[in-house]
């Protein structure tokens, strides 16, 4: 049912709303969902709706059930709305997170799952300390099955709504031979016994009770008249069932979501559930915000083009009254540091043209890609601050290997050696800790040469000593082989030899991966320095660096970080195939996570009000190796009247565009994932390297970049075939100079037919 309001009565909530926000303020009988592009004004929408059911008398604050993500979100509802309609929001008892409502519900009736309503919600520090009592108790290796991994887990199926009763032998098989569902019962049943519970038991539980006691879901379906949704595109598994519960008797649900800004599946989240919205709900009624009051045409444009190669779409079409504005722009440019010099002088020019700092962001696929930028600004002067995560050098991770560097560079680093004394984990305990530093007191040592002192004496129980002993050893045995090895083949065996890596590999959880590639990309910034001593110089230099926070500042942060957020300008870097599209996402997850992917694309594109720049280099240097990259599937589909290309050599020593190539749609099988794109010839016999020119060039500035090269005659599918990189494989499809193989170690690879040798 719609109401209706008058133009002569219309209240304050609904003036400025478009035709499609009204309806979806005005529409609260039944099921609606509110489909809401980005930029198309969903908040307003959403608090005009919650005004409206307030003013209206449709039901009092207590009856309205309106659930957030975040905090954040909540508070933003709860004043806007106070401001509209006045007090009456402040006695809204069910205006919250998930978690919060959760935690509200369940203190109500946690004695129906074994608790008392005085129960404790445990922090990520306590749930690991818990966890790893019991791997210790079922006498396995806490290094080899991590309690972090353990956690991880049980978080995965809490999220889909599974308690350990429903925890088959292939789920239970993800950790530990076949423990996982033993020790996820032993932990509920601590749990339990502590009268505590995690995070992710406060929807768990609720959705048990729900489902047990029909009596408590028929007193929630009574008192809640309305039900408001945002985010739901976000949702994950138990959420779903939790909030279908809740809706089915009264029906009034109304879910405010985007399926193209669905990209948190790493955390739970399943974009089926608003797909599945009209099936969940029979004759729901589905308003499109389409209307975009943030962007210009050419990057509405521009980001709708991509998204359009996703299948299972709603679907709905941006369009915006702002003027035209400048084409999105497509830089290509020769490797990683030319990205960051490039963007760093166009970010100069815009400053000295009147554009304040603090409308400009970068926006990354993976934190490892900050350490360029950040390198590159601290040269020039350029104010910079990271958004959702630590600078580079600020890290733990990274801390962690430059103590390690800081121990082999200078003995008497104290500091450096208390940080690594017992990470990874030796047995080294605060007993032994204290007998070292009370040596080193006693006889002025630094703390690296009163442990090998120690080691003569029983001071520390074998184990210790043992430990330790390793330990002095493989400092004086890496301070030998720095006179010998590149400094950065130095850190890549210490943190080998060491266990770092490895205790990183152990750890299978998305964080882990990312601080592997963000020691990687330490290595690889070690190889531009010509001595350890010079690279730990300059970290040091860059740690002293802090501009004045109050000062107007560059935003650098991932793609997921910027989400709901909106920019004057922002640069999308590394816009390259296996890093964007990640390629551990697509080994990971295949066609559905580069779904995820290209949705992560399309928000990355509708962060910008007025210009967006996307950067793809040709060369990246991985493990000190140089590899060549083609430009993303993702720039192959943008639209060619969208955006302007252009692509330059390193050092400005030429400067090419190029056109598309002679296909009507050059890019269609690149969305396929087997297409031709862009991308660069090798010369023959120059290893690695590129020559400095495309295979073809087109003097006017066009719509995208293409380079048209045919491919070698001498491949066939089915040969086998060498790369430097991934090693021996058979090549399973061609199309034009891009092959794609399936490795015998790496698994199917998408590469340039001229890296290829014939095995």
């Amino acid at each position: 049912m719609t109401d209706t309001v008058t133009p002569v009565q219309d209240p304050p909530y609904l003036k400025g709303l478009n035709p499609p926000q009204r309806e979806a303020v005005l529409t609260t009988e039944g099921p609606v969902l509110m489909l809401a592009g980005a930029g198309t004004g969903k908040t307003a929408a959403l608090t005009a709706r919650l005004a409206h059911l307030l003013w209206t008398r449709k039901a009092w604050p207590s009856e309205i059930l309106a659930v957030t993500f975040t905090n954040k979100a909540a508070r933003e509802m709860r004043e806007r709305v106070g401001r509209l309609v006045g007090e009456a929001v402040e006695g809204m008892p069910w205006l919250g997170t998930f978690h919060a409502i959760g935690a509200k519900m369940l203190r109500r009736h946690a004695e129906l799952v074994g608790l008392q309503s005085n129960f404790t919600i445990l922090d990520t520090d306590d749930q690991l300390r818990l966890l790893k009592q019991l791997i210790v108790a079922a006498d396995l290796d806490e290094k080899r099955f991590p309690a972090r991994s353990l956690a991880g887990l049980i978080d995965d199926w809490k999220n889909k709504g599974l308690v350990p009763a429903d925890i088959d032998a292939g789920e239970s098989e993800r950790y530990a031979n076949g423990r996982g569902g033993e020790l996820y019962a032993q932990y509920q049943d601590r749990l339990r016994a502590l009268n505590a519970c995690d995070f992710g038991d406060l929807l768990l539980h609720m959705l048990t009770i729900l489902k047990a006691h029909p009596d408590v879901l028929r007193l929630y379906q009574e008192r809640f008249r309305y039900i408001m949704v945002d985010e739901y595109q976000d949702t994950n598994v138990v959420q779903y069932l939790w909030l279908r519960l809740l809706a089915q008797a009264r029906r009034n649900i109304a879910c405010v979501g985007d399926d193209d800004q669905s990209i948190y599946s790493w955390r739970g989240a399943q974009v089926e559930n608003i797909l599945r919205f009209e099936r969940d709900f029979p004759g729901a009624t589905v308003i499109k915000l389409e209307q975009n009051y943030r962007s210009t045409p050419h990057i509405l444009g521009a980001a709708s083009g991509v998204i359009a190669n996703n299948g299972g779409r709603l679907g709905k079409t941006l369009w915006t009254e702002l003027d035209v504005g400048e084409k999105v722009r497509v830089i290509g440019v020769w490797d990683g540091p030319e990205e960051a010099r490039r963007v760093g002088d166009e970010i100069e020019a815009a400053r000295r043209g009147g554009t304040s700092l603090d409308r400009i962001a970068i926006l990354v696929r993976a934190q490892h890609q900050t350490r360029e930028f950040e390198d590159r600004f601290i040269a020039i002067g350029l104010p910079y601050r990271i958004v959702g995560g630590f600078r580079f050098y600020e890290r733990a991770e990274i801390r962690d290997a430059l103590a390690y560097l800081r121990v082999v560079n200078q003995p008497s680093d104290d500091l450096a050696f208390e940080r690594i004394v017992n990470v990874p984990k030796r047995g080294l305990g605060d007993k032994a800790l204290a007998k070292i530093h009370q040596l080193a007191r006693l006889e002025g040592l630094p703390l690296t040469i009163a442990s090998a002192r120690i080691l003569d004496t029983d001071e520390l129980t074998p184990q210790a000593r043992r430990a330790l002993g390793n330990l002095v050893g493989d400092i004086a045995r890496w301070r030998d082989m720095a006179r010998e090895l590149p400094h950065a083949e130095l850190a890549r065996q210490l943190l080998d030899e060491s266990g770092y890596t490895a205790m990183w590999q152990a750890e299978k959880s998305v964080e882990a991966a990312g601080r592997l590639e963000n020691l990687s990309e330490l290595v690889r910034a070690m190889e531009e320095y010509e001595s350890l001593g010079a690279f730990l110089e300059h970290v040091s230099l860059v740690m002293d660096n802090e501009g004045g926070a109050q000062d107007p500042q560059v935003t650098i942060m991932t793609i997921h970080a910027a989400k709901g957020l909106e920019f004057d300008t922002v640069f999308l870097a590394g816009w390259e195939e296996g890093l964007f599209p990640s390629q551990r996402s697509l080994d990971e997850g295949g066609t559905k996570s580069l779904e995820e992917e290209r949705r992560l694309a399309y928000v990355a594109i509708t962060r910008a009000r007025r210009l967006a720049v996307i950067l793809h280099a040709a060369n990246r240097r991985i493990y000190g190796q140089w590899t060549s990259s083609i430009p993303s599937r993702f720039v192959g589909e943008l639209p060619p009247e969208h955006v302007d290309s252009e692509t330059t050599m390193s050092g400005g020593e030429s400067l090419w565009r190029a056109n598309w190539s002679e296909r009507a749609d050059p890019f269609a099988d690149v969305a396929r994932g087997t297409g031709r794109g862009p991308g660069w010839q090798r010369a023959a016999g120059s290893g690695s390297g590129f020559t400095t020119q495309p295979t073809r060039i087109v003097e006017s500035r066009t719509s995208a970049v293409s380079l048209g090269s045919k491919g070698r005659s001498d491949l066939s599918t089915g040969m086998r075939v060498f790369h430097q990189k991934f090693g021996y494989g058979a090549i399973a499809e061609i199309e034009g100079n891009k092959l794609e193989i399936d490795f015998e170690s790496a698994g199917r690879k998408r590469v340039m037919d001229s890296f290829v040798t014939i095995a």
